[in-house]
């Protein structure tokens, strides 16, 4: 079994319900949940002119290799009624697989680890509360969000 990281978010619709929607979806697929980040508002990335969002991490176990535990995430999207017209743009859920086992891996479809995750406080801050001391470019999550202790970032 191998342990990833996930990045849960939204901001259309019932965020927080659709993050516990998603993991349950996940966990009828035989991803096993180990832990789980309380939920966080965060301010919108890449696309500025939409509402907060609202974002969870979680830690998961599976047998899954990593492109398949990534079409079973896009699976979830679907079935919960992601649409995708913007990049970056409002959305009822996103998954992101964030890390898979330490692995480093580059493919047409995923690239491990989450090659934007270090620039984003709504990924390392939820990450950081269930594992901090994951390591990924060399140094620990939470030391990695740290960076971003000034922004409006607020548990919930």
């Amino acid at each position: 079994m191998a342990e990833a990281t996930l990045s849960l978010g939204g901001n259309l619709g019932t965020p927080r319900a659709a993050i516990a929607e998603a993991l349950g979806r996940l966990a009828q697929r035989g991803i096993r949940l180990i832990a789980r980040s309380s939920d966080y508002r965060t301010p919108p990335w890449g696309k500025t002119d939409q509402p907060e969002f609202i974002n969870a991490c979680a830690l998961v176990e599976t047998a899954l290799p990593p492109e398949a535990l990534l079409a079973a995430c896009l699976a979830v999207e679907a079935e919960l009624g992601r649409v995708r017209l913007e990049r970056w743009g409002p959305r009822v859920i996103d998954i992101d697989l964030l890390t898979y086992d330490g692995l480093s891996f580059a493919s047409d479809r995923l690239t491990l680890p989450h090659p934007r995750m270090l620039e984003r406080g709504f990924v390392l801050v939820p990450l950081a509360e269930i594992a901090p001391d994951l390591v990924v470019a060399g140094h620990t999550v939470a030391e990695h969000a740290q960076r971003f202790a000034g922004e409006t970032i607020a548990r919930l």
